[in-house]
């Protein structure tokens, strides 16, 4: 891990940054291998478990809100949608309390925990022969998957206010290369069936998805060895809150910070997450419907994506963000963002859909890492976990409601619209975090 000789991280800071990038890595790995699978996941329950309350719960939901909206949605294909919104709503609920808790009890005993509960998660996923276990096991994993503010929070433990977008950028790297190589084995997964060698195992809960379940809870126990091993504790006794200024109340936890800075930036993020996650959630109608692509078409799409989000993260933000400024970094990434979305509203070939992601790739990769470097140098250090976490909190609630205002609108007026809109939208959060109080030369 080279560092830029003007602003070099310290040993144990690269260590840390170590252990939490293959650790997120991993763990994202194993959240986003279910990807590929939501068509084949509503096929196989509504086959074998169709009187499920559950899984005709979700399903009267989705033609509930397709028939009072006016439009004619694929229910199988947003069922996937309603998954994600799951997880995303328990991770909204999830994020700040495993934050806080983390400011109490230490980065490694809540990352212990919370990783365990991600492999339990994916052991009960091996066995879900019926919808009612899936769901239990997307509810365990949802609540789980919160650890990742944790782990943020760690790096900014051992990072300072010069090398905090550094430390970041490897988080994002973590992110970007977790979710290439997530969906990728999981595509490759869905072809091998369990059930077609041991068809006796049905009576066990194996299904058709087991083996990626399988491989996910491989992962998780690895995690949980490489945490036990190699992480050392981050958090400093004297930064350690008392129980006594802890709430478990989330309407309390999520209440404005007495930092305007950190309320800024949180609320900045929650608008850009919001349009992005909408722009995330149908480009893959839009490029079926305007260019004929396949299940890998769209999977190059991302991992193209994902290869570009890696680089720039890798490359400009770990060197450059904190020599031009976070706050302008993050700025660059939301107005290139801009000309990614008006480029893929009219793109109508593949060399203009790239062109357009290519936009998206970079704007993302800049403003995420820096959005959350401001929020932690913004914040005092016992509170990083705390910040953090409703950071993330509020991301995850973007991505609920982003896709669900983007179907609503692509499949209501078209494909162009909802990127037009989205186009127009991140001007807010540009806005919003030009409110900010933060230069780069005050540090």
């Amino acid at each position: 891990m080279s560092d830029n000789p003007t602003n070099p991280l310290t040993p144990k800071a690269k260590k840390t940054i170590k252990v939490v990038f293959l650790t997120l890595f991993l763990d994202l790995i194993g959240f986003s291998i279910i990807f590929p699978m939501f068509p084949a996941l509503a096929k196989y329950y509504l086959l074998v478990d169709s009187e499920n309350y559950f899984l005709s719960a979700i399903f009267k939901a989705i033609t509930g809100l397709t028939t009072v909206s006016g439009v004619d949605m694929n229910a199988v294909v947003l069922f996937g949608g309603a998954l994600g919104a799951l997880y995303s709503i328990l991770q909204f609920i999830a994020a700040p309390l495993w934050g806080m808790a983390s400011d109490r009890f230490g980065r490694k005993p809540v990352l212990l925990v919370s990783v365990f509960g991600l492999m339990i998660s994916y052991i009960l996923w091996i066995v879900s022969g019926s919808f009612t276990v899936l769901i239990l096991a997307r509810f365990i994993g949802g609540i789980m998957g919160g650890n990742i503010s944790v782990a943020t929070a760690a790096v900014a433990d051992v990072t300072d206010k010069t090398t905090r977008a550094k430390g970041m950028a490897f988080v994002g790297m973590a992110f970007a290369f977790g979710f290439i190589f997530g969906p990728a084995i999981g595509g490759i997964m869905t072809s091998m069936n369990p059930l077609e060698e041991y068809p006796q195992f049905i009576h066990y809960g194996i299904n058709p998805f087991s083996y990626a379940a399988l491989f996910a809870a491989a992962l998780s126990f690895i995690n949980i060895f490489i945490i036990m091993m190699k992480f050392e504790e981050t958090l400093e006794e004297k930064n350690q809150q008392k129980t006594s200024e802890r709430s478990a109340n989330l309407l309390k936890l999520l209440k404005p910070l007495p930092y305007p800075g950190v309320n800024l930036v949180n609320y900045g993020y929650f608008l850009f997450i919001s349009a992005f996650s909408g722009m995330e959630f149908t480009l893959t109608f839009l490029a079926v419907e305007r260019l004929g692509y396949s299940s890998m078409d769209n999977a190059y799409m991302f991992v193209f994506i994902g290869l570009v989000i890696g680089l720039v993260q890798g490359g400009f933000v770990r060197r450059r963000a904190h020599a031009i400024g976070e706050k302008k970094v993050a700025l660059m990434g939301l107005g290139s963002i801009i000309p990614g979305l008006a480029i893929i509203a009219f793109a109508h070939s593949s060399l203009l859909l790239y062109l357009g992601l290519f936009f998206l790739a970079i704007g993302s990769a800049m403003a995420i890492p820096t959005l959350t470097s401001l929020v932690s140098l913004l914040s005092p250090a016992n509170e990083q976990g705390k910040s953090i976490g409703i950071f993330r909190s509020l991301g995850a609630l973007g991505r609920v409601i982003g896709p669900i205002v983007a179907s609503l609108i692509y499949w209501q007026t078209g494909s162009a619209t909802p990127y037009i809109v989205g186009a127009i939208f991140i001007i807010l959060p540009m806005g919003i975090i030009q409110q900010v109080k933060y230069q780069a030369q005050n540090n």
